[in-house]
């Protein structure tokens, strides 16, 4: 075998095999690009609503008085202290027996008075409001992480991403609106 045939033949396998090897290349460029989705990550916040809640409550109160300054214990409590005031000594002792009962006996008439009244209670209902906050959890977006080229990336959207990998152009992601049933 001649050397410039061995020599042609070598050039021509690899000339070959190099153009086999750039059509590769530059097929395997024009096939769409991945990158894998590592985590998904939903971002929220708290969101609270005041509302008032009322309800009817039955309340226990001192009943209001008819005599407010306790004339009828007073007066009562006077005729019975002067009463028994007069059944005692004779006399001008007597007279003065009578008015000290009189006077003993209003003091005492309008305590008597007072108390019989302050232990009388009347329920009424009262409507008793309060403002309570409600609390909930809104989502405002999703913090995605993804690997392309051995490198994290992390983007935040405001979807969740379907799948569990996102396509590439010029090594950006191309993050697909959810698809709407209806």
């Amino acid at each position: 075998m001649s050397k410039s045939i061995v020599v042609g033949s070598t050039l021509a396998v690899l000339g070959l095999g190099g153009m086999a090897f750039g059509a590769w290349q530059v097929q395997e460029s024009r096939q769409p690009q991945f990158a894998d989705i590592t985590g998904v990550q939903t971002l929220t916040r708290t969101v609270e609503t005041p509302r008032e809640v009322c309800e009817d409550v039955v309340v226990q109160q001192q009943a209001p008085t008819r005599d407010p300054h306790s004339v009828v214990g007073t007066a009562a409590g006077a005729i019975v202290g002067g009463l028994l005031g007069n059944q005692i000594g004779g006399g001008s002792g007597k007279k003065i027996a009578t008015v000290a009962g009189a006077v003993g006996g209003g003091l005492a008439g309008r305590e008597v008075q007072k108390r019989i009244e302050s232990g009388q209670t009347v329920a009424t209902t009262q409507r008793q409001c309060h403002t309570v906050t409600d609390s909930r959890e809104e989502t405002v977006g999703y913090e995605v992480s993804w690997r392309y080229d051995g490198q994290e990336h992390t983007t935040q959207l405001d979807h969740r991403p379907e799948g569990e990998r996102v396509r590439l152009v010029d090594g950006n992601p191309q993050w697909a609106e959810p698809r709407t049933q209806g």
